[in-house]
């Protein structure tokens, strides 16, 4: 037999061993990528992004170690404030390690808080350029979240994040419909407690944001005496106030200041506790009963009226808005 003759039969071997093999390989490939045990094609534009020397370094299978190198590049752009080229290089560094949590959360973290942060008190563009540059850093904090969310939809931590966001009376509560954000965080924060691998704070910020929801006061009292019932760990001091205030919701004739004893155990404390939520107003909690509360526990504490607590004044309420208006 030929050399050229066994050479064409190795060939077509090879091919017909190749044609058999590929379609196993891309179901495998796509069953691995499905399970998360490797990772998605890189796109023309994320190697076109980081240069033929990444590139390389990335197809190679190290794509962790670029994304290494890329997060001190966007370390050093948010020391000089180059807040488009901090989210780029973001968007960058999820295209090369998706299942990574802290590329996630740093990346919103710069847009929705650092680069926000900055245009609010910015002082040299023009009062619309500030307010649509601040929300605009809120809305892609938001979006990044959400996109994180969605390539790792069992990670409690993210949902976590995105509850703490929505919540933020900083943020979304302070120029939207708080009712609505306050309803999102409580969601984000439940789906977060549902993966069964959140930490314990977790169940008890989305009771703090439920709680917050005008027309769910049923549902949220329900939650409160559920981890109440659940030990020591959760009867904060804002827990306990909250269950108070829901209680007095449901019952408008309840002894709130009988209840807050109960609650706290000392007149001091309780009063203490409910001056503090009294003067929270910039976070939207609920405050039934509490003026009753309060007046009972000063009462009995002999506290005068130029020290009550209805004689101090509340802090000014948060308006961004008032931030932008011309000088």
């Amino acid at each position: 037999m030929s050399i050229w003759r066994k050479s064409t039969i190795l060939l077509a071997a090879l091919l017909a061993f190749g044609g058999l093999r590929l379609p196993f390989e891309n179901s495998l490939s796509k069953e691995l990528r499905a399970a998360g045990l490797f990772p998605p094609k890189m796109e023309i534009g994320t190697r076109e992004r980081i240069g033929q020397t990444s590139s390389a370094v990335a197809l190679g299978g190290l794509r962790t170690l670029v994304a290494t190198f890329l997060n001190l590049r966007a370390f050093t752009f948010f020391t000089e404030q180059r807040w488009a080229d901090v989210a780029d290089t973001f968007n960058t560094i999820v295209d090369l390690a998706p299942r990574t949590r802290y590329y996630w959360e740093t990346g919103s973290w710069h847009q929705a808080y650092n680069a926000a942060s900055y245009y609010l008190n910015d002082s040299e563009l023009p009062p619309l350029r500030r307010r649509e540059a601040w929300r605009s850093s809120i809305y892609n904090g938001r979006a990044f979240l959400e996109r994180g969310i969605r390539n790792n939809p069992d990670d409690w931590s993210l949902y976590a994040n995105l509850g703490f966001l929505l919540s933020d009376s900083n943020k979304f509560p302070a120029y939207k419909d708080p009712n609505a954000c306050f309803a999102a965080a409580a969601e984000a924060y439940g789906r977060a407690a549902a993966t069964g691998k959140a930490l314990g704070y977790v169940k008890r910020a989305q009771f703090y944001s439920l709680a917050r929801v005008a027309g769910r006061e049923k549902e949220a009292l329900a939650l409160a005496r559920s981890l109440y019932a659940e030990g020591a760990q959760n009867r904060t001091p804002t827990l306990l106030i909250l269950l108070l205030v829901l209680e007095a919701w449901e019952n408008p004739d309840l002894d709130t200041g009988k209840r807050a004893l109960e609650l706290f155990e000392s007149p001091e404390k309780a009063h203490e506790s409910l001056s503090g939520h009294w003067m929270r107003t910039r976070e939207r909690f609920p405050v039934h009963g509490v003026a009753r509360a309060l007046e009972a526990l000063e009462k009995q504490l002999n506290i005068s009226a130029d020290k009550s607590v209805f004689n101090q004044p509340p802090p000014p309420p948060f308006n961004p808005e008032d931030m932008f208006r011309p000088k």
